[in-house]
C-alpha cells in the first residue's frame, strides 16, 4: 500500500486515468447488479455470478464497437 501511495504520489494524474476508464465499469456493474447484495453465497458462487455479470458486461460492449454480426464472426474465428 506505501508503494502505491508513492507511485500515485508522484503520479497523481494516474488516478485520473484509473477514474475514467476502470471505475466506469465498475459502476456499470453495480448497477446492474442493484443495491442489493449477492443472489449467492460462498466464494465460488459469488466469483462466478461476477464472472457472469462481466461477462455480459463485456459481450455488450463488444456489439456496441463491433455489432451483433461482428462479434459473431469474432467469436467464430
Amino acid at each position: 500500500l506505501e508503494r502505491m501511495q508513492m507511485l500515485l504520489d508522484a503520479r497523481p494524474e494516474a488516478a485520473v486515468a484509473r477514474r475514467q476508464t476502470v471505475e466506469h465499469v465498475f459502476g456499470t456493474l453495480k448497477s446492474w447488479l442493484g443495491t442489493t447484495p449477492l443472489l449467492t453465497r460462498t466464494l465460488p458462487k459469488v466469483r462466478t455470478e461476477i464472472s457472469l455479470a462481466v461477462l455480459a458486461y463485456n459481450m455488450k460492449r463488444m456489439i456496441k464497437i463491433m455489432g451483433a454480426q461482428g462479434m459473431v464472426r469474432a467469436i467464430s474465428a
